[in-house]
């Protein structure tokens, strides 16, 4: 005799309840930080925090919806392999790369794709995980400012395989919002202007 599959039941339902919260992610909250902090205290460790990324394929619309969706001013760009073969910034999307690609190419923005605009792993330049193990904030300001970057990736030996990987992001707006600069603008100078007024202040 073949067993009768246990019928499906209807789930209780109820009211919901006053003053009921929600669920946040267990992600640490960055902690308020001085130029002397290590300089990891401000680095996005991909140990703990899912990497933001993008296909060069996808269209801007996309990417920038990505981007919003993470809240994130920058995603990584893979292959099929999951190798990172650029980076795309809010800078990249709203500058002026997408008219050089669509003049360049004599398409619309629609068909303008992240892999016109980004730039590619040849053009990145990369931190080592073993220096900034013993930097402080004031030390990655400094050399963001000095690359005239938002951001700058970590890299560190992937001990298993023996290959590069990126551990971590420094993103000067981070920086800035744990330095305490409460900024409504988005230029990088005004970004630089604010972390430099707020370390004054620490001293």
């Amino acid at each position: 005799m073949v067993d009768q599959p246990k019928p499906f039941q209807r789930l209780r339902i109820s009211r919901l309840s006053p003053n009921t919260g929600y669920a946040r992610p267990h992600f640490v909250i960055p902690n308020p930080v001085k130029a002397s902090s290590s300089a990891l205290e401000v680095m996005t460790d991909l140990h703990f925090v899912p990497a933001a990324t993008v296909s060069s394929d996808l269209d801007l619309d996309s990417a920038t919806q990505k981007m919003i969706a993470r809240g994130v001013r920058s995603l990584l760009v893979t292959n099929s392999l999951g190798d990172v073969i650029g980076i795309i910034t809010s800078r990249d999307l709203l500058g002026e790369r997408p008219q050089s690609a669509m003049y360049a190419q004599g398409i619309s923005f629609g068909e303008v794709r992240v892999s016109d605009v980004m730039t590619d792993d040849e053009h990145i330049e990369v931190l080592h995980l073993d220096d900034v193990l013993h930097a402080h904030v004031g030390d990655v300001v400094e050399t963001l400012k000095h690359s005239g970057r938002q951001h700058a990736l970590v890299v560190e030996e992937d001990s298993s395989t023996g290959k590069n990987t990126i551990r971590g992001i420094f993103s000067a707006s981070q920086i800035a919002r744990q330095l305490g600069v409460h900024s409504q603008t988005h230029t990088l100078s005004d970004t630089f202007a604010g972390i430099e007024q707020a370390m004054s202040a620490q001293r």
